[in-house]
């Protein structure tokens, strides 16, 4: 990839209530609480994963 794009995925609400995939899709984008930020690499299997729990997170390129 010549172009390494980043994500930064910031945790904004809580998975308590949320289905039981949406929880481990937050945990494999590197969140678990509220406030936590990761830096994940900009490509289709994160994307399909951001959309999954889109309403709990917030979004910004680096």
């Amino acid at each position: 990839m010549a172009d390494n794009k980043m994500l930064r995925v910031t945790q904004v609400k809580s998975q308590i209530g949320r289905k039981y995939d949406q929880g481990q899709t937050l945990r494999s984008l590197g969140l678990g609480r509220i406030g936590k930020t990761h830096d994940v690499p900009d490509n289709e299997s994160v994307r399909g994963m951001i959309f999954k729990v889109k309403h709990l997170i917030t979004v910004e390129e680096l």
